[in-house]
C-alpha cells in the first residue's frame, strides 16, 4: 500500500498527452433525475427523467475506461474496419486490463478503423455502452469506504499535490467527488490538465455527465479545500476528493 503523500508509479512507458477532443466518449453517462436550482437560495429540487434514462449510474465506469482506453489501447485508422463481434472482443480486452498502469506500445490492443476513442465510440456507442461494464461497479467501489471517515484538510492537501504530480507525469488521474453524510454529490472525474497559482491549483478534466466539453476542479491552498462549479446535476460548492484508480486501497 502507498504510504502518506506518495505517488502510484508512473505508466510502465511515456504516455502521450491525454486530449479530451481525442480520449474521451462521444456519449454520456445520463442522469435519473432532473435537478433545478434556485440561484438565490441555492435550494434543490428534483424530477424523474422522462422518459427515464437507459444509461445511467455508470460515471465511474466511463473514466475508468477512458483511461484503460488511453493506457491500453492503439488505434490504427489505417487498418480496414472490422466486424461488431470483433470490436466487442477488444473492447472486453481493453477494460479487462489494469486501470492503474499503462501497457508498453507493443503490447496494447489494436482498435483498426479508427483513431481515436471519441471517433470509435461515436461510430460504436451501443457495443462500448454493453461492454465496458454495468452500475455495480459505480457502486462496488473501492474508494467508497473512504467517505465514512473524516476528511481533513491536510488530507486534501497531500491529494491534490499528488494529483498535480500524476497529471504532470502524464498519467490522467481519476478523483473520486462526494460530500458526506448528505450525498449531494458521489461523482467520478479523469484529470488531464493543470494550472497553478500562488492561490489555487485548477484541474482541467473529463466529466462522464458532460462529454461536450472539459470542466474544471480547483483546489484552494489556503483554504486547503477542493470545490466543483455548478453543473447540470450539481449546485457548485465544496467537495471532498480522493484520487481512484491508483493502487493499495484505492
Amino acid at each position: 500500500m502507498l504510504g502518506p503523500g506518495k505517488t502510484s508509479p508512473p505508466p510502465a512507458e511515456s504516455l502521450r498527452s491525454f486530449q479530451f477532443e481525442r480520449d474521451t466518449f462521444t456519449f454520456a453517462n445520463e442522469l435519473v433525475w432532473q435537478y433545478r436550482f434556485d440561484p438565490k437560495t441555492g435550494a434543490m429540487s428534483v424530477a424523474p427523467n422522462d422518459p427515464p434514462p437507459t444509461y445511467s449510474h455508470r460515471c465511474f465506469v466511463l473514466v475508468r475506461s477512458a483511461r484503460q482506453f488511453f493506457y491500453h489501447a492503439r488505434f490504427e485508422p489505417d487498418a480496414p474496419v472490422a466486424e461488431p463481434g470483433v470490436y466487442g472482443r477488444l473492447i472486453r480486452q481493453v477494460v479487462s486490463r489494469n486501470p492503474r498502469r499503462a501497457s508498453a506500445t507493443p503490447e496494447r490492443i489494436p482498435i483498426p478503423g479508427y483513431d481515436c476513442l471519441r471517433a470509435f465510440s461515436h461510430a460504436h456507442e451501443p457495443l462500448l455502452k454493453a461492454e465496458c461494464g454495468g452500475p455495480w461497479q459505480s457502486y462496488f467501489l473501492r474508494s467508497h469506504w473512504r467517505m465514512v471517515f473524516p476528511i481533513w484538510g491536510r488530507h486534501q492537501q497531500r491529494t491534490a499535490q499528488r494529483l498535480c504530480q500524476a497529471v504532470r507525469q502524464g498519467s490522467a488521474p481519476t478523483a473520486h467527488l462526494f460530500c458526506f453524510p448528505r450525498i449531494a454529490i458521489n461523482h467520478g472525474l479523469l484529470l488531464f490538465g493543470v494550472v497553478e497559482t500562488g492561490q489555487e491549483i485548477q484541474f482541467e478534466a473529463y466529466d462522464p455527465n458532460v462529454p461536450t466539453h472539459s470542466v474544471t476542479l480547483s483546489f484552494d491552498r489556503l483554504r486547503r479545500a477542493f470545490t466543483f462549479p455548478p453543473s447540470c446535476y450539481w449546485s457548485g460548492g465544496p467537495v471532498s476528493v480522493v484520487q481512484i484508480f491508483r493502487g493499495g486501497l484505492y
